[in-house]
């Protein structure tokens, strides 16, 4: 792959990879991102301190998992988001603006069912949501950690391309799974075992210092989610979905920094897979190297025909061709 196509398929992608709705601009100048992020933490963690959760289950319902956030007053018995356990706090740790940030989430159920799928990163998302942003309040004469509801999705009719909203988002639905769903009478549907949770993202991981939908500069924000369905892209239009291009499995796929080994990148060329139009650095295509010769379509995923000299598939190698 040239330079020039690198350059511009890295551009492309860092100019998707924020959220399509971010408006309005903070005049002040813009925060070092190291405090930001300890403030953040600091609100988070507190929130989760101060409150408990309370979740609604209406086993099967499309409303099931149904969440609300109480402020924690003196005498109160209930446990904490912090301290309950009946939904283990689960940690990410992702690499932004130099920083490693730490991002909360909370699994209330993961998703299952005989098509139960995960998305990538990368992939589109059919999500119900709640979201509010995280800030210091008073309260009488103290300062207290609260939230403000800014937005309430109860029934998505479109997808969320994880590369056109919030940072957060695409890092941690891939850590759920859809459900099953079936049709209706009236012909709406009602999804059953979906993949549900909490989560808690820093600013850095959202919309940091532009305002935007009512949500102040520099929020850290938790969302209430449902996962329904999902998606798969196909980021490079190689004939592969981007999903079956995450070589090491991890569920997300990257750019990285330059000089960094990428595990998704065959050829080390500094363009992942995902993005690159031929894989293995070897001058035929990805997708005319996937083509059945007698369709003239794509071969599926799995019958992609494997080289016999390192028992690799085709454009995975630069040691034979179909």
């Amino acid at each position: 792959m040239n330079n020039f196509f690198k350059s511009i398929v890295l551009f492309t992608l860092c100019t998707v990879v924020v959220s399509c709705s971010k408006s309005g601009s903070s005049t002040e100048p813009l925060r070092d991102y190291t405090e930001q992020y300890t403030k953040d933490l600091s609100n988070i963690e507190t929130f989760m301190q101060t409150h408990y959760m309370t979740v609604i289950n209406n086993p099967g319902q499309t409303n099931d998992q149904d969440v609300t956030f109480t402020e924690l007053i003196a005498g109160d018995t209930h446990p904490s988001i912090w301290n309950q356990t009946q939904y283990p706090i689960q940690t990410l740790y992702v690499e932004q603006n130099d920083i490693t940030y730490k991002l909360y989430y909370l699994q209330l159920r993961q998703g299952s069912g005989p098509d139960s799928k995960s998305p990538c990163n990368v992939d589109k998302v059919l999500t119900s949501y709640r979201g509010e942003y995280i800030y210091t309040g008073v309260e009488g004469t103290e300062n207290v950690v609260v939230s403000k509801q800014f937005e309430e999705l109860i029934n998505p009719q479109s997808f969320f391309n994880l590369t056109g909203v919030i940072k957060g988002w695409g890092e941690v639905f891939p850590k759920f799974k859809t459900g099953t769903y079936a049709g209706n009478p009236d012909g709406t549907l009602s999804y059953f075992n979906f993949g549900a949770g909490v989560m808690f993202i820093p600013s850095g991981l959202a919309y940091y210092s532009t305002s935007t939908g009512g949500i102040p500069a520099y929020s850290p924000l938790v969302f209430t989610f449902k996962l329904y369905e999902i998606q798969r892209n196909d980021q490079d239009a190689d004939g592969i979905p981007s999903y079956q291009e995450d070589l090491n499995n991890d569920g997300y796929v990257r750019v990285l920094d330059t000089g960094v080994a990428n595990p998704d990148d065959t050829d080390g060329d500094g363009v992942p897979d995902f993005l690159d139009n031929d894989d293995d650095g070897d001058y035929f295509t990805t997708a005319s190297e996937i083509k059945n010769p007698v369709t003239g379509d794509p071969y599926p995923f799995d019958q992609i025909p494997v080289c016999p000299t390192d028992n690799k598939k085709v454009y995975l190698t630069t040691a034979c061709h179909p």
